[in-house]
């Protein structure tokens, strides 16, 4: 008899254990999942203000320096507006590359505003890279805008007026 309790006492602990185990595991993805959806929607957020879209029409169009004294001679604010643009990119990059949001996202907002910004950049940023030296400078915004560019040769996207599931 005392075997019998001592058995259903641990099929008992066991069962609590694996319940208590899937529910753990339930709890971190939804933490997960709503950690996710906090960043994107901040990121959203950060894209869909007056400030961004002042500084994303000066850099669409604006000719951009290719030297670090060429940014330099530019007036303050330009400079500021540079390098604040150059920092949302370069945080959008790290947030993609460490998989707190989607490169979905990046794409359906941004998409080929990130490369053709970064190739307005890059002659510049190869130039600040070498003179600082600082080879890190704008890694991220680099790789994002690569990586954008690269998924839309592979695996263009249709727009999503053009979906035939909505029709």
């Amino acid at each position: 008899m005392t075997e019998l309790i001592t058995m259903i006492a641990n099929v008992a602990l066991t069962l609590s254990f694996i319940v208590a185990l899937i529910f753990g595991i339930a709890q971190v993805k939804t933490a997960e999942r709503d950690r996710r959806e906090r960043l994107t929607l901040e990121t959203l957020r950060t894209f869909d203000s007056r400030e961004f879209s002042e500084i994303a029409l000066y850099i669409n169009t604006t000719t951009l320096p290719d030297t670090q004294e060429g940014m330099r001679a530019l007036p303050v604010n330009e400079q500021v507006m540079l390098f604040q643009f150059a920092q949302q990119m370069e945080a959008l990059g790290m947030l993609v590359a460490e998989r707190h949001i989607n490169m979905d996202l990046v794409d359906k907002t941004l998409g080929i505003f990130v490369t053709s910004t970064w190739n307005k950049y890059k002659a510049m940023f190869e130039d600040i890279r070498v003179k600082q030296p600082d080879p890190y400078l704008g890694e991220y915004f680099q790789w994002l805008a690569e990586r954008i560019e690269k998924n839309m040769k592979e695996n263009p996207r249709k727009p999503f007026f053009m979906d035939p599931k909505l029709c």
